[in-house]
């Protein structure tokens, strides 16, 4: 491409760029008219909302916490025809249902 070509690229690049910042700046004022009192009434139910979210999330972290074990321990107890978790399995290890050990 010579550099006519490049130089009517840019000129019709940078007459769009200002075209459309004309028009942007007319669409964000009429947004900018918003009623405060609006805003804050949104503002009051999202920090409710955040919240009822928190205690729900600190509640199960504390009733789900189960240590973790290192290689070779015992990560589970048989009871009957069911298995229990003592402990979780650190990185790059499972906990095998026959032995019941981290392996």
């Amino acid at each position: 491409m010579d550099s006519a070509g490049v130089l009517r690229g840019l000129l019709c690049a940078s007459l769009l760029c200002v075209l459309c910042h004309g028009q942007t700046s007319t669409q964000d004022s009429a947004e900018d008219r918003l009623d405060p009192a609006a805003d804050q009434d949104l503002m009051d139910a999202l920090e409710a909302l955040l919240g009822r979210t928190r205690s729900r999330i600190s509640m199960t972290e504390k009733r789900g916490s189960i240590p973790v074990c290192g290689m070779g321990d015992r990560c589970a107890m048989k009871f009957g025809p069911r298995i229990g978790k003592l402990c979780d399995c650190g990185r790059r290890a499972n906990c095998n249902s026959y032995l019941l050990k981290c392996i």
